[in-house]
């Protein structure tokens, strides 16, 4: 009687108790993704770490680009971290006409054209609308009324000021008025 300390109920809730142990780790182990491959696909890709995601821009990148798509960044960062989260550019592309250095706005698309698009655009008039925020002096220079000088005052206002959010705030670059804002329209975007 003195040798058989677990009576059988008492076995029964050893076993039950070992049971309920084992299924508790094997629970856990599942909800933490021990081993099980699950793929997540955000809607935009990411360059922060989540807990910062309020304070991200959302950019759109468009064009000659391996992975096009709305990307999320952090404020301060260039043109150039954008086209590397889209994988970098095609063998088509034409970055030259891209400037890499400029910097990301909020709600900004970034197009990188195929090479021969601008020679399809027929110089002074361009096909697509040329970006404030990343176009180049060359490309400024070519847009009606805007000279090499004023294209170097937009670049340096661009860069003193930050990038534009409206094709209204040219205003702000000496040299261009209503007048030219209103001729711009169309053939430029902030």
């Amino acid at each position: 009687m003195g040798h058989d300390l677990l009576t059988p109920s008492r076995r029964r809730l050893f076993a039950v108790a070992l049971l309920l142990a084992v299924a508790l780790v094997l629970g856990l182990r599942h909800l933490h993704g021990g081993g099980a491959a699950h793929v997540a696909i955000p809607p935009l890709r990411t360059a922060a770490t989540a807990h910062a995601t309020a304070k991200l821009l959302v950019v759109d990148v468009a064009g000659a680009v391996r992975r096009p798509g709305l990307y999320r960044l952090a404020p301060g960062t260039r043109i150039a971290d954008a086209l590397s989260l889209a994988g970098g550019p095609t063998t088509k592309a034409d970055v030259n006409l891209v400037n890499l250095a400029a910097p990301l706005a909020d709600g900004e698309q970034v197009v990188v054209p195929a090479r021969g698009a601008a020679a399809a655009a027929g110089g002074a008039s361009p096909a697509a609308p040329i970006d404030l925020n990343s176009a180049s002096a060359e490309q400024l220079d070519a847009l009606p009324g805007i000279g090499p000088a004023t294209a170097a005052k937009i670049v340096a206002y661009r860069q003193a000021h930050g990038p534009f959010r409206s094709v209204e705030e040219l205003d702000g670059v000496p040299g261009i008025g209503a007048a030219r804002i209103a001729e711009l329209k169309g053939l430029v975007l902030p």
